[in-house]
């Protein structure tokens, strides 16, 4: 049976301890905007810097507080990628299955919200 790709989510996929994420064929995909797009890929990129900046501290002796501080902007920085990712996702994955009677995406998105509330 040939799983069915949406604008949002679909099925996931059989997950395999030996498959690392490079190589895990994706079944459920999102199709995001072009704005979309760009706006996540500029604050991965941004927080990529931040975490190469912080090894360079790490690599040059850099003074503990100092390098904490930068790991404190690095964690608000992918706090608040996660904030956009998840207004983006509840906007419309979550309200597209719920009109369509799809409960389990709200029971999905509780689930996530305790993981990142550790």
């Amino acid at each position: 049976m040939e799983k069915e790709k949406s604008s949002c989510c679909c099925t996931p996929p059989e997950e395999s301890a030996d498959v690392g994420i490079e190589e895990m064929p994706f079944a459920r995909t999102k199709d995001r905007s072009e704005k979309e797009y760009k706006d996540l890929l500029n604050r991965l990129s941004r927080i990529e810097g931040q975490i190469r900046g912080i090894r360079g501290m790490v690599e040059k002796g850099a003074y503990c507080t100092d390098i904490l501080t930068q790991v404190a902007a690095a964690t608000s920085a992918l706090n608040s990628f996660n904030k956009v990712l998840l207004e983006n996702h509840m906007k419309t994955c979550v309200t597209r299955d719920i009109k369509e009677g799809k409960e389990e995406s709200l029971d999905e998105v509780l689930a996530i919200l305790q993981k990142l509330m550790r």
